[in-house]
């Protein structure tokens, strides 16, 4: 919960609730530390379950203040949560308030001679008059009042909700079992304490559900900012930055045995297009070009839109004839065309091949740019490989 609220300062609800599982760990070490052989269920020659029961109430009071805390800074989530003055005031509150009932709790348990109370008689192992009439029955009134504040102003509306509600009536139900029992609590609070235990366990585990749920919404969140990032938003074909990017990585791993290619396309008077039958029937081409090249790619190549009509294909392991194979094939797919293209297309592709990793990137796209346009002064509509002059 409290990564949950670090990640989104509008989570400032879930800090009561952070503070009541933290100090209520605290608290059971006082209740165990009364009578640790409850841990081993041995018999002890002194009991002071007097002691457990009084931390055992103020975790009750604790837990119960705090979700209905939690509640109301829920409610009014949309007023208080952009404030700093209410984190400030929230997080202060809680630990003094946190901070008030360990002491308590530590106090009247034996630990101070001018502060005591008495809830179980230690001799016959009963619950006093005080708890039965009292005690019990308002710790019951406090967790049934946080129950009903819970569903009426949280609605229920996510598992975090439907998990508090299960905790509060875990709890209601545990004290009935306490105040329920007429004879020695020994069998009782071990079935009370059990059953809570359960409860608690459950509640972890319905938490460690949210908190996957909320990191896989965060990753799917983050897939799909990074897709963005690296992707033209017309063609979802991958950006500029990053076709230079794979391409760097790539040609790091180039050698005799491993080729690379590189692909630049342009689309043939293109501007015409535009002109004639505007910009909605120019994306449409562009996207059936983009279509086309990415179904001629292969799993490791990377097809990218590196400027309006100009498209560049990245080809691993691939050598010069192939990489002229594949340049002709996708350039007959675009001259075939669509029938919802407004005319027939063609593009003009120039095609480049390096066997030596010393050649950078941008001499790379520069050749098979020169080879494309090439093609372009030849006529258009064909593929031209990039060969050094007067070799």
């Amino acid at each position: 919960m409290g990564m949950k609220y670090w990640s989104s300062k509008r989570r400032l609800y879930l800090t009561p609730v952070s503070f009541g599982f933290a100090c209520s760990a605290l608290l059971m070490l006082g209740t165990l530390s009364s009578y640790p052989d409850w841990l081993t269920c041995n018999p002890a020659p002194v009991v002071n379950q007097n002691d457990a029961v009084i931390y055992y109430f103020f975790r009750n009071i604790m837990m119960a203040v705090l979700f209905m805390s939690s509640i109301i800074l829920y409610y009014f989530r949309q007023r208080i949560m952009h404030s700093w003055k209410a984190h400030v005031l929230t997080f202060t509150a809680c630990i003094l308030f946190t901070l008030t009932i360990i002491v308590l709790s530590w106090l009247y348990s034996s630990h101070s001679p001018w502060l005591s109370v008495n809830f179980i008689d230690d001799l016959s192992h009963t619950f006093t008059p005080l708890w039965q009439s009292i005690i019990g029955w308002l710790l019951m009134a406090v967790w049934f009042i946080t129950l009903i504040l819970l569903i009426s102003l949280s609605k229920l509306r996510n598992i975090f909700w439907f998990s508090g509600a299960f905790f509060c009536s875990a709890y209601l139900f545990t004290l009935f079992q306490l105040l329920s029992t007429a004879g020695e609590l020994d069998q009782t609070w071990y079935q009370a304490r059990f059953f809570e235990t359960l409860c608690t366990l459950f509640l972890i585990l319905v938490l460690l559900v949210d908190v996957f749920i909320l990191y896989r919404e965060s990753n799917h969140k983050y897939v799909h900012s990074y897709q963005n990032s690296i992707r033209d938003p017309l063609t979802r074909l991958y950006n500029r930055s990053f076709f230079y990017d794979t391409l760097n990585q790539q040609l790091a791993k180039v050698n005799a045995q491993h080729p690379l290619s590189v692909l630049i396309s342009d689309l043939d008077h293109f501007k015409r297009i535009n002109d004639s039958y505007g910009h909605v029937a120019g994306d449409k081409v562009i996207q059936f070009a983009a279509s086309v090249l990415e179904s001629h790619s292969r799993v490791d190549d990377a097809a990218a839109r590196i400027g309006g009509e100009e498209f560049a294909l990245l080809l691993v392991n691939t050598g010069e004839k192939e990489a002229q194979a594949i340049a002709e094939r996708i350039r007959l797919a675009v001259s075939a065309g669509e029938s919802h293209l407004p005319e027939r297309m063609t593009i003009s592709m120039g095609v480049y091949t390096t066997y030596d990793n010393s050649v950078t990137a941008e001499a790379c796209v520069q050749r098979a740019d020169e080879a494309m346009y090439e093609a372009k002064n030849n006529g258009r509509n064909q593929v031209i490989v990039w060969h050094q002059q007067g070799g």
